[in-house]
């Protein structure tokens, strides 16, 4: 399937979570299953090209495409959870949201020292998320310099924020604005 024909599996709520917002909901395109083949695929195949040795992906829907890849690829994946989730020791980031704070953790020992590292997440909007495992990942000792997503919301900035921390963004489709 085209990029554009991909886009188009995606729905767009409005005004959801609030007033204003065009909410882009994955679940259209996860739900039908070309669609989500040939959207693991492209992910897979931007990702065995990064020469990346492991898979990070955000909770939750970072898990559905981060861990679809990884299988795909024969990889690890690294499960980026939410406070108090993962039953051992943990490192952990928090950062803020635009209404509030958040915090990310991981076990460390999930990854190597210098081990090469790529993000895979369904959606880049204010790149809050993303920098953070960005974080994350390299105080655990990993190489991250590529992200990956499904959805791009350019007009938020997330991906110019990755770049300043040193990360290469693509993404299999934009949407304009909110």
């Amino acid at each position: 399937m085209t990029p554009d024909q991909l886009k188009s599996l995606v729905r767009t709520i409005p005004d959801f979570p609030v007033a204003g917002i065009q909410f882009r909901d994955i679940t259209t395109l996860i739900g039908h299953g070309e669609g989500f083949a040939a959207t693991v695929g492209w992910l897979a195949e931007n990702v065995r090209h990064s020469g990346a040795e492991a898979i990070a992906g955000m909770e939750a829907r970072g898990f559905i495409f981060g861990a679809s890849v990884a299988a795909k690829l024969g990889l690890p994946f690294l499960p980026i959870r939410k406070p108090g989730k993962l039953p051992c020791e943990t490192i952990g980031v928090d950062y803020a949201l635009e209404y509030g704070a958040n915090r990310l953790e991981m076990d460390p020992a999930s990854v190597s020292r210098d081990q090469k590292v790529a993000i895979v997440d369904d959606l880049l909007a204010t790149g809050g998320t993303a920098c953070a495992t960005v974080e994350l990942l390299r105080q655990a000792g990993a190489d991250v310099a590529d992200a990956f997503f499904v959805i791009d919301l350019p007009d938020l900035g997330g991906a110019e924020r990755l770049h300043k921390d040193g990360i290469s963004v693509a993404a299999l489709m934009q949407f304009e604005g909110d």
